[in-house]
């Protein structure tokens, strides 16, 4: 059996162990509730900017649509009470946005977004060149932030996958 002295001891041991867990948790928690608060924050900001550029890329005229069929709204503010409500709730997605209906009767359905399509032409220019995500986000004059440059990797990644361009090594991509 196991005195009761050294019973006590493993007993006090433990409770100092546990209080030091504790209190590490705590200012774990305390750290991960200051960056989630920070994370909420920026998504509704980026929410917000979304949905303004989406009233306004509704409302944008597109190159070769026939004066008839563009947008008389102006793009820099929102027209109706329930485009400033989009505008300041960050939800302006519609089901069918009005540059969908701008287009000319006749004229292709887009397959790729916008994007796609800059990435796609800038591979053309370029030919026979290896670049990186990096490369391309500063030619498109995108931000180069990692969150910018992480959603062209992505674009990149669908357009090797879809066999629109090629993998050359690690980073580096290539026209067809």
């Amino acid at each position: 059996m196991v005195p009761a002295s050294r019973t006590a001891h493993n007993i006090e041991v433990t409770a100092e162990s546990l209080q030091e867990d504790l209190s590490r948790l705590e200012l774990q928690k305390q750290a991960l509730e200051r960056e989630l608060a920070a994370v909420v924050a920026h998504l509704d900001t980026v929410q917000r900017a979304l949905g303004a550029l989406e009233v306004m890329l509704a409302a944008a005229p597109q190159a070769g649509a026939p004066a008839d069929t563009l947008p008389t709204a102006s793009p820099a503010s929102p027209t109706t009470s329930a485009d400033i409500a989009r505008t300041e709730r960050g939800t302006g997605r519609e089901k069918e946005p009005a540059r969908r209906a701008a287009r000319p009767k006749g004229a292709p359905e887009r397959t790729y977004g916008r994007l796609t399509e800059q990435i796609l032409d800038y591979f053309a220019k370029v030919g026979d060149t290896d670049v990186r995500a990096r490369d391309v986000a500063v030619a498109l004059s995108r931000a180069t932030d990692s969150g910018s440059i992480n959603a062209i990797r992505s674009t990149l990644d669908r357009l090797v996958g879809a066999s629109r361009i090629r993998r050359t090594g690690r980073g580096l991509y290539r026209a067809l």
